[in-house]
C-alpha cells in the first residue's frame, strides 16, 4: 500500500563519506602490493622495508607518477636516493629482492613465525602492519596481533622473551650493586675479600650476561632505529647502557689508556658496571610490567569472544547432534535448553523463554523471546527451550562484527596524537643535545674526577627522558575505551568518533526508528454513530479493514492487521485489491465495499463527526496518523495508528539537554506529527517532511552555523545525514546502509547509549589529557635534574640507577592511568 501522505523512505544513493574512511562493523582487509610497489585500496606496501602501512598520514613520495608510502622517514630517504634499487630495476641484489631490500625487523628473542591468522601491528603506530612478530621501526615497541584472540595477547613470546632476560639480570645485578657499593656498608668486607682488580673483573663477569643478552634486545632496536632514522626511546637507553658498559669494561682492562682527568683521588677509574645493569633490569622490569598491562586492554576484547559457546545443537527432523559451530550453515535449526548459550544470529521458531543479551547489548533486563523474534548469538538463554532458524553464522554475526569492530578501532589513532608526534619528532633528538651539553659543562667545570661525573650525567639524562610514556598516552586510553564501550553496547568505528563525540553542542535526531520504536500500533478506534450511517462496530470496522490491507506491504496497513490479530478477530478473504499512490486502498471483503486511505481519497459523504477536522486534530495533537475508512460509500470510522516512543528515549534526550546539547529532530514524517511529538519530548527544534538530502542539508545548514553536530538515525534515508555529521550516530536495529555510514554504532539502538557514549568520550579525553601531562611533566622536570641543575644548590645529583626507574615508573603510571576508564562510572 503505498503512503497515505506522509515522505515516504528513499532508495539508497551514493554519497560521499565527507572523511569518515572506514566503514563501521567490519575490519579492513590487509591489502597485497601492486606490481609497481604500490598497493590497492587502503594500504601499501613499504617498498623499502616491505611493511603494510597506511596511504595518509605518513612519509610518502611520487616517483614516475605512482605514489609510494613508507613506514618511516629513513625508509622514504633511501628511496628517494635509489628508487630503482627497491623497484627491482637495479642489477645485483637489490634486484633480485626487488621492491623487499631488506626484511621487517624484528627482536631476536620473538620467534621467528607468521602470526597464525593474521598480521601484526604496533600500539602506538597502527599504520605499520607486518606479516610476522617483530619489532615497530618506528617507535622499536614489540608488535602485537592485529586481529582478535581469545587468549592473552602474547603470541609473538615477548613478555616470556621479556620475562626470562628479567629474571637472568635481577640475579645477577643484586650481587652486583652489593659489590658496586660495599663501601657504604661498615668495613667495607667486599674491599677485604675483593682487593684492588679482583673487584672490577668479578664485576665485569657480572655485568657482562646482563649487558648483553638480556640487554640485547635493546641494543637491536637502537640501531634499527639509527637505520632508519627514526630515533626512539631505545636509541636512548642503547646508547646510555653501552656508553656506560664499554667505558666500565675499558677501565678494567686498561686503566691505563685514561686521562689524569677519568682518574680520583687514589688513581682509580670509576667503574659503572652497577649503572649498566641496574638500568637494563630496571628497563627490563618497566618493559615486563608494560607488556602485562597492554595485554589487559584486549580484556573486553577478550570476554566478548569467550561469550560465544564452541558447539550447538542441531536438529534435523528427528535427531539431533552437538556439532562445532564452523559446521553450522544458515538455515539450521537449532535447540537452545535453559542456562545454554544462543551459538549464532537467528529467528526463534519455537519455544518461548527470556534471554540476558546485557553481555552485547548493555540491556540489564532480561528479553522475552517467542516465536518470531530475533536472537543473538552469545546471548544467554532462561529458563524456557528454544529452537532457533540460523540466519547469521562465523564471521557474519553480531557478537563477530563487534569484536571486529572493536579490533579495528583500538588500532586507529586519535586526532590529538598528532600532538605526542609533534613532540617525539624532535624530542629525541633535543635529548641527544642535551646529554652532549650536560657532559660537556661537567668535564668543564664539575668536580673531580670531571670526566666520571660528565658520564654519569649524561647517561641519566639519556636514560630519564625515554619518550615510551608520551607515546603510550594516547593509544593506550583509546584501546581500553573502545573496549569498555563494547561492553556497555556501544561501537565506535574508530579513534576520531570517540574523540569527537565528547565535543558536539547539537544532536539531530531521526523520529522513526530513532525515537519511536519504528513500529506503528493502532491506539485508537473510532466508529461512526447509527444516525451519521455507519453500518459497523468496533470489531468489524478491524475485520474489514485488516482483511483487506493484508494484500498490503505499507507499514500503517501491517498495523492494522496487526491489532486484528491481538485482538482475536478472524479475517476474511479480500478481492479486487487495487492501489493508489499516495492515497489508499480499496477493495471487496465479502460484500462489502471497502476504501482505507486519506480523506482525500475517501467519497464525498458530506459532513460527518467521524471526520470532522476536530476528530483528526485531536489525533494529529496526539502523534497519530488518522486512518479514515469508508465501507459501501459512507463513514465508517477513524483508526489512529501511532509509532510508539521508545522506552527510555524521553529520559535520555531530558539528560542530553540537561548537558546543554541542543536537540533538533530531522524527519520525513509529516509537520503536524513531528510537532505533536516534539510536545511530548523535550526536543529543541523540528524539521519535517524532509527527503533523505534535505536532512543532510539541514545538518550543513547547522554546521555553518558553528554548530558541532551529531546525528543519530537508523534508516537508508538517514546515511546522508550520518556521513555529513561531525559524528554519526546509527542505531544498531537499523539498516546496514545507516550503520556502515555512521562513526558510532549503538547495538541496542536506544538513545541512552548516545548519553553512555558522549560520557566515556569525555572520560577518555580526560584521562589522554592527565596522560600527556604527566609525560610532559615528568621530561620537563626530570631531564634538568639529572643534568644536575640541583647540584650547586644542594648537592643532589640522580644516578642512572634512579633514572631508570622513575623512567619506566612514568610509562607504568601511563598505563594504570588509561586503565582507570576499565571501571570508570558512566
Amino acid at each position: 500500500m503505498s503512503s497515505y501522505g506522509a515522505a515516504g523512505r528513499a532508495p539508497p544513493a551514493m554519497h560521499e563519506n565527507d572523511g569518515h574512511g572506514h566503514r563501521a562493523l567490519r575490519v579492513l582487509p590487509r591489502v597485497a602490493a601492486s606490481p609497481g610497489g604500490a598497493a590497492e585500496a587502503t594500504g601499501a606496501i613499504d617498498p623499502v622495508c616491505g611493511m603494510t602501512v597506511g596511504r595518509s598520514g605518513g612519509p610518502s613520495v611520487e616517483h614516475a607518477g605512482v605514489p609510494y608510502f613508507f613506514c618511516c622517514d629513513g625508509c622514504r630517504d633511501a628511496f628517494t636516493k635509489e628508487p630503482d634499487r627497491y623497484l627491482g630495476k637495479a642489477t645485483g641484489a637489490g634486484a633480485r629482492q626487488g621492491h623487499r631490500a631488506h626484511p621487517a625487523p624484528r627482536p631476536s628473542a620473538a620467534p621467528d613465525r607468521a602470526s597464525v591468522g593474521g598480521t601484526w601491528t604496533c600500539p602506538m603506530h597502527p599504520q605499520v602492519v607486518s606479516e610476522r612478530a617483530g619489532a615497530c621501526p618506528i617507535c622499536g615497541m614489540a608488535l602485537e596481533p592485529r586481529g582478535a584472540s581469545a587468549a592473552a595477547q602474547d603470541d609473538g613470546g615477548e613478555l616470556q622473551n621479556m620475562s626470562r632476560r628479567l629474571v637472568l639480570a635481577a640475579a645477577l645485578t643484586v650481587p652486583l650493586l652489593v659489590s658496586a657499593m660495599g663501601n657504604m656498608i661498615p668495613g667495607d668486607p667486599v674491599a677485604v675479600l675483593l682487593p684492588g682488580r679482583a673487584r672490577g673483573v668479578i664485576e665485569l663477569v657480572l655485568a657482562l650476561p646482563v649487558c648483553t643478552w638480556a640487554a640485547w634486545p635493546f641494543f637491536e632496536r637502537a640501531v634499527a632505529s639509527v637505520r632508519h632514522r627514526s630515533l626512539n626511546m631505545y636509541t636512548l637507553i642503547g646508547l646510555g647502557v653501552g656508553v656506560a658498559f664499554v667505558y666500565s669494561l675499558v677501565a678494567v682492562l686498561a686503566p691505563g689508556a685514561f686521562p689524569a682527568s677519568f682518574h680520583d683521588a687514589s688513581g682509580a677509574v670509576a667503574l659503572y658496571f652497577e649503572a649498566s645493569a641496574a638500568i637494563t633490569t630496571l628497563v627490563l622490569v618497566g618493559e615486563v610490567l608494560q607488556l602485562r598491562a597492554r595485554a589487559r586492554t584486549g580484556d573486553a576484547i577478550r570476554s566478548l569472544l569467550a561469550l560465544a559457546p564452541k558447539t550447538a545443537r542441531r536438529v534435523r527432523g528427528s535427531t539431533e547432534e552437538d556439532v562445532p559451530l564452523d559446521q553450522l550453515a544458515v538455515g539450521d535449526t537449532l535447540r537452545v535448553r535453559p542456562g545454554e548459550r544462543v551459538p549464532v544470529d537467528g529467528v526463534v521458531v519455537d519455544g518461548h523463554s527470556h534471554v540476558d543479551e546485557s553481555m552485547v547489548t548493555g540491556e540489564p533486563t532480561p528479553v522475552a523471546k517467542t516465536e518470531g523474534d530475533r536472537a543473538i548469538g552469545g546471548t544467554v538463554n532462561g529458563s524456557g527451550a528454544l529452537l532457533i532458524r540460523a540466519d547469521k553464522v562465523g564471521a557474519d554475526t553480531l557478537l563477530s562484527r563487534i569484536v571486529d569492530a572493536v579490533a579495528e578501532a583500538q588500532r586507529s589513532r586519535a586526532p590529538i596524537q598528532s600532538l605526542a608526534d609533534a613532540v617525539s619528532g624532535v624530542f629525541v633528538p633535543a635529548v641527544l643535545l642535551a646529554s652532549v651539553v650536560t657532559f660537556a659543562v661537567w668535564a668543564a667545570v664539575g668536580p673531580e674526577p670531571r670526566m666520571g661525573h660528565a658520564l654519569v650525567n649524561a647517561v641519566a639524562v639519556l636514560i630519564i627522558a625515554c619518550p615510551c610514556a608520551l607515546g603510550l598516552a594516547t593509544p593506550m586510553a583509546i584501546m581500553v575505551a573502545t573496549g569498555r564501550a563494547a561492553t556497555l553496547g556501544v561501537l565506535f568505528r574508530d579513534a576520531e568518533a570517540l574523540e569527537t563525540l565528547g565535543g558536539v553542542d547539537t544532536l539531530a535526531i531521526d523520529k522513526t526508528g530513532t525515537v519511536t520504536e519504528g513500529k506503528p500500533t493502532v491506539v485508537r478506534v473510532v466508529v461512526a454513530e447509527a444516525n451519521d450511517g455507519a453500518t459497523v462496530g468496533e470489531v468489524e470496522l478491524l475485520r474489514l479493514t485488516a482483511s483487506l490491507e493484508r494484500q498490503s506491504e505499507h507499514p500503517l496497513g501491517a498495523a492494522i492487521v496487526r491489532a486484528a490479530s491481538e485482538r482475536g478477530i478472524a479475517l476474511d478473504e479480500a478481492s479486487a485489491f487495487a492501489s493508489v499512490a499516495g492515497k489508499g486502498v480499496s477493495g471487496t471483503v465479502g460484500s462489502r465495499d471497502v476504501r482505507i486511505g486519506n480523506r482525500a481519497y475517501m467519497p464525498d459523504a458530506g459532513a460527518n463527526a467521524v471526520w470532522s477536522d476536530a476528530a483528526v486534530a485531536s489525533m494529529t495533537q496526539a502523534a497519530q496518523t488518522p486512518v479514515f475508512v469508508a465501507i459501501d460509500g459512507k463513514p465508517a470510522g477513524l483508526l489512529g495508528v501511532a509509532d510508539p516512543v521508545k522506552p527510555g528515549a524521553r529520559e535520555a534526550l531530558a539528560a542530553l539537554r540537561a548537558e546543554g546539547l541542543r536537540i533538533v529532530m530531522l524527519t520525513g514524517d509529516r509537520q503536524e506529527t513531528a510537532a505533536a511529538l516534539a510536545r511530548e519530548l523535550p526536543i529543541d527544534e523540528v524539521r519535517a517532511q524532509l527527503l533523505p538530502q534535505d536532512k543532510a542539508d539541514a545538518v550543513a545548514r547547522l554546521q555553518a552555523n558553528g554548530r558541532r553536530v551529531a546525528m543519530a538515525g537508523d534508516g537508508i534515508n538517514d546515511a546522508p545525514a550520518l556521513a555529513r555529521a561531525r559524528v554519526g550516530i546509527a542505531m544498531g536495529t537499523g539498516s546496514d546502509i545507516a550503520i556502515e555510514s555512521a562513526g558510532v554504532t549503538l547495538i541496542k539502538g536506544d538513545l541512552a547509549g548516545v548519553a553512555r557514549a558522549r560520557a566515556l568520550s569525555r572520560a577518555t579525553m580526560t584521562n589522554i589529557r592527565q596522560n600527556l601531562a604527566l609525560a610532559f611533566v615528568y621530561n620537563l622536570a626530570g631531564v634538568p635534574i639529572a643534568a644536575g641543575v640541583l647540584y650547586p644548590f644542594f648537592g643532589l645529583l640522580l644516578s642512572p640507577v634512579v633514572a631508570a626507574a622513575a623512567m619506566s615508573l612514568s610509562s607504568v603510571s601511563v598505563i594504570a592511568n588509561a586503565l582507570r576508564l576499565r571501571h570508570k562510572a558512566l
